[in-house]
């Protein structure tokens, strides 16, 4: 009897520890590559349009209503939020689960030098960040989706997000603002999907990565306070630009000497303003970056030491510091495991699957991940010289569109074959 119950704790101990099972592979439908090859012209269309009117962080009025058209148009249920930004829902014909897929519309301040016939027609404003490609995609999955919907099971929520870029200033935006304002609620969200084009690596390829993605990012100003005085006689004052100099450099150490190696970290200045004359030694100068991190710890470790190092470099000029970090702060992408192991055989059916290395850039996404389970891809999407991700030359292998789109839809609808 001893022995029994011994043999009985001992399987219970070892079922404790035992993984969670691996979720069955998630199939493809069979009209899912020709379906979305079928809707190319449209979703090209779509991007171009797009492409050719872009908005900045919650000023994306014309994509907005212009995704509400088409959505309407399909017959799915809309609302508004966020400002700008749209919710759409399809309710599939049989019964299953609640599933998001999201997408951002906001453009950046850069002028665009790409030419091409839908080239940006506003000054100083450009899609550089692909995100008219990804509001077309998700237009591209919502038709798909919806010329299946009588055997869809379940739900699809599309999330059609302003302000991914970071909301201007004293304004609320983003994910968090959507998530404030119910986007993953009536119908409650139970899992989300979002990729990502990148203009790098062989055009068509998939981005894979289970767990940690994508850093966390912080934004940082910093003020150097002085004493003005005479070019002249720099001896009568606290030269700001000085110090400046002085804590960009220390500042740089942090990453090279302070923290250790092997963990993922970026500290950089962005901008520096100051000073009022060519003869006049400057009393304030302030600066702007940004602070990438995987882990908590790391983060909490750099921004005592950016304490500690501009305490000092100030101390030694004489002047003073304010260091202030914004309210726009991204916890890490990281995709949630079983998502991760269910979608794979999925994702290799459309094209060539890659693990995806570590990324020091960051995605508003992690906020729906904080959430409910989600999963992030990357679209490779490579053309010719393109520059990358926020340049004014980046392009984009617009062949690559109908491999999104199928993502999207597949990766949505295959979610009902996850068990818990």
């Amino acid at each position: 009897m001893r022995s029994t119950l011994l043999l009985l704790l001992a399987a219970g101990a070892l079922a404790a520890q035992a993984p969670a099972p691996t979720p069955p592979p998630t199939p493809m439908p069979a009209w899912l590559k020709p379906g979305a090859a079928a809707l190319e012209y449209e979703v090209v269309a779509w991007r171009r349009d797009i492409h050719a009117h872009p908005e900045l962080s919650n000023r994306e009025t014309r994509t907005g209503n212009l995704v509400a058209g088409i959505l309407g148009v399909l017959g799915l249920e809309t609302r508004r939020l966020a400002g700008t930004g749209v919710v759409g829902v399809l309710r599939g014909g049989r019964p299953g689960p609640v599933v998001a897929l999201r997408a951002d519309m906001d453009a950046l301040p850069i002028q665009e030098v790409v030419e091409v016939p839908w080239k940006s027609t506003v000054p100083g404003v450009m899609h550089a960040c692909g995100h008219d490609a990804h509001t077309a995609m998700l237009l591209g999955a919502a038709k798909l989706l919806a010329q299946h919907r009588a055997e869809l099971r379940g739900t699809v929520v599309f999330l059609f997000q302003p302000a991914e870029e970071g909301a201007p200033a004293g304004e609320f935006g983003g994910a968090k603002r959507m998530i404030a304002e119910g986007a993953l609620e009536n119908p409650k969200v139970e899992a989300i999907y979002g990729l990502h084009q990148r203009p790098e690596g062989p055009s068509g390829t998939l981005g894979w990565r289970s767990g940690p993605l994508m850093a966390g990012s912080d934004t940082w100003h910093l003020v150097l306070h002085g004493t003005m005085a005479h070019g002249a006689w720099p001896n009568r004052g606290n030269d700001a630009v000085l110090m400046a100099a002085e804590a960009i450099q220390a500042l740089q150490a942090i990453r090279s000497r302070r923290i250790d190696p092997v963990k993922p970290f970026v500290l950089t200045v962005g901008t520096i303003h100051g000073g009022n004359r060519h003869n006049i030694i400057a009393d304030r100068v302030e600066l702007t970056g940004t602070m990438r991190t995987f882990e908590p710890a790391v983060r909490e470790r750099a921004i005592a030491l950016m304490h500690e190092t501009l305490k000092g470099a100030c101390a030694i000029h004489g002047g003073t510091y304010e260091l202030t970090f914004k309210d726009d702060d991204n916890p890490p992408v990281d995709n949630d495991p079983r998502l991760a192991s269910a979608v794979r055989p999925l994702l290799a059916g459309l094209g060539v699957l890659e693990e995806q290395d570590l990324i020091m850039g960051a995605e508003d996404f992690a906020h729906y991940q904080r959430k409910v389970p989600g999963f992030f891809l990357f679209l490779n999407s490579g053309k010719g010289k393109s520059g990358g991700n926020h340049t004014p030359d980046m392009n984009l292998d617009e062949a690559v569109l109908k491999i999104g789109v199928a993502a999207l839809a597949g990766m949505a609808w295959g979610h009902a074959d996850i068990r818990p």
